[in-house]
């Protein structure tokens, strides 16, 4: 139902097909049709597959994804859904997540419903995923173990801390791949957010549900607060990440930061604060794309040691800038250049200085001269 709102809002199919031919999947097959439910006109998307219930790991899965050129955040869209699944699996059957075997969750099928997701959200350029409260039916589904409660223990423990509420309908209103696809895009959850719409879809569920037209939909828009001007430029919705540390020293901070930097945060630093009795600390900060929140949380919280850590959504205003590159003596420096400046990459310029003995200075002012005198012969 996902990847047909998606579809229905404007993804272009021909690129989906293309990224999910690079799975390396074989023995499936994707339709699309045009379906009513409730009295919408929505997409319809069946995934058909003539493997044999093969059950995969967490490894097996994401080997398949990291081979298959996928774009960053798409990528980490995708892996982040099926992390998610292999640590809720794990908790449930008392196993470690790397020794969870995917049965249904881990087919052709769920794949490519999960990496299509990702990758119509990438078509669609879609920054920040946001969900209402999520609907769940009454009675029991079928899994891979028999019988279970409706909602299955996997859709509550992916949605933990998301906003639930029952309608009663025995019918599976959310399933787990659906709650992996939530949590696994780093949604967040409330009424509709400010924001000016573009394109809307609607994906079709398998079929009819009397008194509920059985269909998700989907708004695609420009972010916006409620008192901005028409003319308003939006900015880029991120995820600001922080915890207070005050047991750490400073190479154990610098080492964070680069762990940081390393887990996929755009960027990261740290600024000394006096904390509770008088304690000197650090505020430990990153900033990073919503879909790798969970990742950089993790990852602030394992190398600072700190035993919380809280997140924001802010809005980032870049400057355009593009990268052009100097030689110095035969060898490429790259440069930042924006309206009104330009400036070195740091460590083209320090590695260029340590083989000419050159201070950091003195190869920046010789980079720019010679920056400055290709753009005037242009």
């Amino acid at each position: 139902m996902a990847l047909g709102a998606l579809l229905d809002a404007g993804a272009d199919e021909g690129e989906l097909r293309a990224a999910l031919g690079h799975l390396g999947l074989e023995g499936w097959s994707l339709s699309t049709s045009k379906v009513l439910r409730g009295g919408i006109e929505a997409t319809r998307v069946e995934v058909r597959v003539e493997e044999g219930g093969r059950a995969r790991t967490l490894r097996d899965v994401l080997e398949i994804l990291s081979s298959a050129g996928l774009p960053e955040r798409a990528l980490a869209r995708a892996t982040s859904a099926f992390s998610r699944i292999a640590e809720v699996e794990g908790r449930i059957h008392g196993l470690d997540p790397a020794e969870v075997h995917f049965h249904e969750l881990g087919g052709h099928d769920t794949i490519v419903d999960v990496a299509g997701t990702a990758i119509c959200l990438e078509l669609l350029g879609v920054d920040l995923v946001a969900a209402s409260p999520v609907a769940t039916g009454t009675g029991t589904v079928e899994g891979g173990h028999g019988l279970l409660p409706n909602p299955s223990p996997a859709v509550l423990g992916l949605l933990s801390g998301a906003p639930l509420y029952g309608r009663d309908v025995a019918v599976e209103l959310t399933t787990p791949t659906g709650a992996a696809i939530l949590a696994g895009s780093g949604a967040r959850f409330g009424p509709l957010p400010a924001m000016v719409p573009v394109a809307t879809g609607y994906g079709a569920g398998s079929r009819e549900i009397e008194g509920l037209p059985n269909c998700l939909q989907v708004v695609v828009g420009d972010a916006a607060t409620p008192w901005a001007d028409p003319g308003r430029v939006s900015g880029q919705p991120l995820a600001l990440v922080e915890a207070n540390v005050d047991d750490a020293t400073g190479e154990e901070i610098a080492d964070a930061i680069a762990l940081l930097l390393d887990a996929g945060a755009l960027d990261a630093w740290s600024a000394p604060v006096v904390m509770k009795k008088g304690r000197p600390g650090q505020v430990v900060s990153a900033l990073a794309e919503v879909a790798r929140l969970e990742e950089v949380r993790a990852c602030l919280l394992a190398s600072t040691g700190s035993l919380g850590a809280r997140s924001q959504l802010v809005d980032r205003y870049a400057v355009e800038r593009r990268i052009e590159t100097v030689e110095l003596d035969g060898v490429p420096l790259r440069l930042k250049v924006a309206q009104g400046w330009v400036k070195v990459e740091h460590d083209d310029a320090a590695a260029y200085g340590l083989s000419h003995g050159l201070p950091l200075r003195e190869v920046r002012r010789r980079a720019i001269e010679a920056w400055r005198a290709g753009s005037a012969g242009a």
